[in-house]
């Protein structure tokens, strides 16, 4: 059995003064998500970060956000999102050998596999700088084709930052994972993939894509307004920050798990 929690769109952002205050709400929202992974009693095995990790994709944004996390004694897979900066992501994250792997060249995609307690975590770039949009050319669906291909028996969870399927929120589908045709047709030819995960929403949702279960994660930080009308309103609301929790069985059967920042405690035993 394998348990990743899976945080997103983080938004660590520096000040006008160029330095991240401590004091912040994306800091303190980031500090009080991992005291509540942390005091889950079955710690993950790992944890995947979906995209908008920093806010402007600023060097030292991306400095804060690691010491941010460094409490946490599993592995981390950052990957990056619209607001993200593939280069300055991938210097901050230099003890992560698959991040820092994933290319060379200048701005080249954040894109590789891990194996997690028995799981495969795929981790696509579907940024495309300097828009909100996500996409994956023809490079990067050859290379997620190729990567599925090489473990056909392994339970696999595949991560994009943008949704692969429509949301109803305008604001969001407005910036969505434009022509994702070829993304499905991959993954609906390896049948080993048991998820889909995404950021970029700002709040859990669940999808459908080529037969999989699609999911979006909640954000550390804010939540954006459930307004499905049209043409709706881009607006944050004061719901709970969150993550979630995906847990895949020895059998490769995937659950997936939507909780609120907090460190919550039973209130009672239930015989």
């Amino acid at each position: 059995m394998a348990i990743i929690a899976q945080l997103s769109d983080i938004h660590i952002a520096a000040g006008r003064g160029g330095a991240v205050d401590d004091d912040s709400g994306p800091v303190r929202s980031l500090r009080a998500a991992v005291s509540s992974l942390l005091s889950l009693p079955a710690r993950p095995d790992a944890v995947v970060l979906t995209g908008d990790l920093a806010d402007s994709g600023l060097p030292v944004e991306y400095a804060r956000l690691h010491a941010l996390l460094s409490p946490l004694p599993m592995a981390v897979y950052p990957m990056p999102g619209n607001h993200d900066d593939r280069d300055a992501l991938r210097a901050a994250f230099t003890d992560h050998p698959a991040v820092t792997a994933s290319g060379v060249l200048p701005q080249a995609p954040v894109q590789y596999a891990v194996d997690v307690a028995g799981v495969r975590l795929v981790c696509c770039d579907t940024t495309v700088p300097g828009a909100p949009y996500g996409a994956m050319d023809a490079d990067r669906l050859a290379w997620l084709d190729a990567t599925l291909a090489a473990a056909p028996d392994t339970p696999t969870i595949v991560a994009t930052h943008h949704p692969p399927y429509p949301i109803g929120i305008r604001f969001i589908d407005d910036m969505r994972f434009t022509e994702p045709e070829g993304f499905a047709e991959i993954i609906g030819r390896h049948g080993q993939v048991v998820r889909l995960i995404s950021g970029h929403v700002h709040r859990g949702s669940v999808g459908v894509l080529a037969g999989r279960v699609s999911t979006t994660c909640p954000s550390t930080y804010r939540q954006l307004f459930l307004d499905l009308t049209r043409p709706g309103r881009a607006a944050v609301t004061g719901e709970p920050a969150g993550f979630a929790v995906h847990l895949v069985t020895d059998e490769g059967d995937a659950t997936t798990h939507f909780v609120p920042t907090g460190n919550y405690r039973p209130l009672m035993e239930v015989e």
